[in-house]
């Protein structure tokens, strides 16, 4: 069923007087589906920008909930937010809809994982890359090439940041520079080199802007280079990617998707970037009664829970956060061994 284009808003009078997008390009942004995958730091910019703009649908996926160390740099949250330990995606949704009810929003609360990746973003036009880990992002890049949906790749910490565009048939993808993810550890990390602000913003910014070039239809003059830029240290450069597209790319050269088609039995393991915690989580969602849960673990300790997950407080440094698709937060620890250790405790094997 095709959307219906509403007529053009007065609030976009500022922006309809920029001759690139002007009218017609305002008409194709409001007919435009759009992914949002991540909503921290960079997702919450990158869905400011989308819903200010007038994309007309737009896709909030998050598996995560506000708590106090994302208000520095996650700029659509609040204190309450984070004391009601609202989930990102439905926490941003409600924001994002006082700003823009011409705009429909379809928060997610979600891993992106094999199992479901292909559900959330094939009928989308365009998709956002507002993660922090590189194992998300070669997922996103097998289905945006598998579908021939374009995507925006987009990564900081410190004061550094990256930007690329990927447009299935046209560019390299991410595998024909990459041809895996870095190896855990050989990184730097929020954890590692911590993040300012500011740089967020600049590289969401870049990213929305070759988004709107998209969705305006004005594709001639996206960047085709990848982006590198240092805030504090004041370096800019530009990587030419012409020649980088490779004939025996696995994704792109050879129609081999494998983060996409990638079987795991069991559950997956991750540790989480600048949250001292780890994430288990089944491979197919599981269905848990937070009600069920709650009177299990209340014997045991300290229970908290609102009407989207429940915190167990093991100690005063650990706690299991635990969501009803099946997957647990073992927070206090970045160690996985750790992680898995409580999770056997008190969720079982």
């Amino acid at each position: 069923m095709q959307q219906q284009i509403p007529s053009i808003d007065p609030r976009y009078s500022r922006q309809l007087l920029f001759p690139p997008i002007g009218e017609a390009g305002q008409a194709r942004l409001a007919g435009a589906r759009v992914a949002i995958v991540g909503m921290g730091a960079l997702g919450t910019v990158l869905a400011n920008h989308m819903v200010r703009a007038g994309a007309g649908y737009i896709r909030l996926i998050d598996r995560d909930f506000v708590e106090m160390s994302n208000l520095q740099r996650q700029m659509l949250y609040d204190e309450e937010d984070a004391e009601q330990s609202r989930p990102k995606a439905l926490a941003a949704a409600g924001k994002l809809a006082r700003v823009n009810s011409l705009v429909r929003l379809d928060p997610h609360v979600a891993d992106l994982n094999p199992g479901n990746a292909e559900d959330l973003l094939r009928d989308t036009d365009l998709i956002l890359d507002g993660t922090d880990n590189f194992a998300v992002r070669f997922l996103i890049n097998d289905v945006s090439v598998k579908h021939g949906i374009p995507w925006i790749y987009g990564g900081a910490v410190s004061s550094r940041g990256v930007v690329m565009a990927v447009i299935p048939g046209k560019t390299p993808c991410l595998r024909c520079l990459f041809d895996q993810p870095p190896e855990q550890g050989t990184t730097e990390t929020c954890d590692t080199a911590g993040v300012i602000g500011p740089i967020i913003h600049v590289v969401a910014s870049f990213q929305a802007a070759e988004a709107l070039k998209l969705l305006a239809g004005d594709s001639g003059h996206l960047n085709r280079r990848m982006l590198h830029f240092d805030l504090w240290y004041n370096q800019f450069s530009q990587v030419e990617l012409s020649k980088a597209k490779k004939p025996e790319c696995p994704a792109c050269g050879q129609g081999r998707y494998d983060y996409l088609d990638v079987r795991i039995e069991g559950d997956t393991v991750q540790t989480l970037c600048g949250r001292d915690s780890v994430q288990i989580a089944p491979v197919r969602p599981l269905a848990f009664d937070l009600n069920e849960w709650a009177d299990r673990l209340g014997r045991l300790g300290r229970v908290e829970r609102n009407p989207f997950l429940l915190k167990f407080h093991v100690d005063d440094t650990r706690r299991l956060v635990i969501f009803p698709d099946g997957r647990i937060l073992i927070q206090g620890t970045s160690d996985p061994a750790a992680a898995k250790s409580l999770y056997a405790r008190y969720i079982g094997s």
